[in-house]
């Protein structure tokens, strides 16, 4: 059955990421809307906000960053696949500018990660879990790879959405094969 998913990338990528590409493969006849995320804080959750309010989409499905951005997003049937819900942490490490390791539609090639920028997304982070309820729990599933080499909130997630947790065979970014096994069956069991 077609549907409209929205993908939510992670931290340094595009809408052209290639799991946005292989869901529209495997998703065949659905839309598969991949924007380009903001780095900024406030930026991103606007943007994203808006294309829910417009899009009205059927499923949410965000990978890393995107999954702790799709968390945000009440009110939608998301999966998060390997979420990370403290990229302040992270984003500390990596202050000054880097590089996008996909193409973004603006031709942006870097961005820039500042103190003030891991501030606000640690503000963000401190609300992350606030006022879930019964039926949001229910709206959403974890996507935990068991060998995550980069991130593993799995123990948090299951704090919050108890029994929403999977598990699969996989490291941070799934590939093809991955999505089509393990992920691609939890997109379709919401049908």
């Amino acid at each position: 059955m077609p549907m409209k998913v929205l993908f939510i990338h992670g931290l340094a990528s595009s809408g052209a990421y290639k799991m946005a590409s292989s869901l529209r493969i495997l998703l065949k006849g659905s839309e598969v809307i991949a924007p380009d995320v903001p780095i900024d804080p406030r930026e991103a959750l606007d943007l994203l906000k808006g294309i829910c309010r417009d899009e009205q989409p059927d499923l949410i499905v965000g990978l890393s960053l995107g999954g702790f951005w799709a968390q945000k997003l009440r009110g939608y049937r998301k999966i998060l696949v390997n979420p990370d819900f403290h990229i302040s942490r992270l984003l500390r490490t990596m202050i000054g500018e880097r590089e996008y390791l996909s193409p973004r539609s603006d031709g942006a090639l870097t961005f820039t990660v500042t103190e003030t920028l891991c501030d606000e997304y640690a503000r963000l982070e401190a609300s992350e879990f606030d006022g879930l309820s019964s039926d949001e729990i229910a709206l959403t599933t974890g996507m935990f790879a068991d060998r995550d080499e980069m991130v593993n909130c799995k123990d948090e997630f299951e704090r919050f959405y108890p029994g929403r947790a999977r598990s699969y065979p996989g490291t941070h970014l799934p590939n093809y094969t991955e999505i089509k096994k393990y992920i691609l069956p939890e997109i379709e069991c919401g049908l």
